[in-house]
């Protein structure tokens, strides 16, 4: 293009996964011989179909002793929303409840660490919903329990 030309540049954000606040950037090339680059700054506010208050969950506790964590569900949309427990893969390690605490809007899930021997592991709760929007939540989890003294 030219000294003084018009372009065009058409940037894309994939904001599956994502909820909230969206910060991105990119950084374009061009032929000024002041400045030879630019940064376009992109911010996107997600309103997601099911907010999560986190998507991981970490365990970190001393041998014997329980800790417990929670993450709240909320139901972004004017519908009920369900969800159920399809597969969880710490059961040894780790039991959960869900408990609705606003009928068909909203879900808290706590955690509570089976006390053990030092450790550490990695797993994951998997959730089915009735939105064809967000079918699915996992939730992974990180624990590590750590020698007392």
């Amino acid at each position: 293009m030219p000294p003084g030309g018009e372009g065009k540049i058409r940037l894309q954000i994939n904001t599956k996964g994502y909820q909230g606040s969206v910060n991105k950037s990119a950084m374009v090339y061009h032929n000024d011989p002041d400045k030879k680059t630019l940064i376009l700054k992109m911010t996107a506010n997600v309103k997601a179909a099911i907010y999560l208050s986190s998507r991981y969950v970490s365990v970190y506790g001393m041998e014997g002793q329980s800790v417990t964590r929670v993450v709240d569900i909320k139901a972004e949309l004017d519908k009920p929303l369900r969800i159920t427990a399809t597969e969880f893969n710490l059961r040894e390690k780790l039991s959960y409840t869900i408990e609705e605490i606003e009928k068909g809007r909203k879900y808290r899930i706590k955690f509570k660490s089976i006390p053990s021997p030092p450790q550490t592991y990695t797993g994951f709760l998997k959730l089915k919903t009735n939105y064809p929007e967000r079918p699915d939540i996992t939730i992974r989890i990180r624990g590590r329990i750590a020698k007392k003294g």
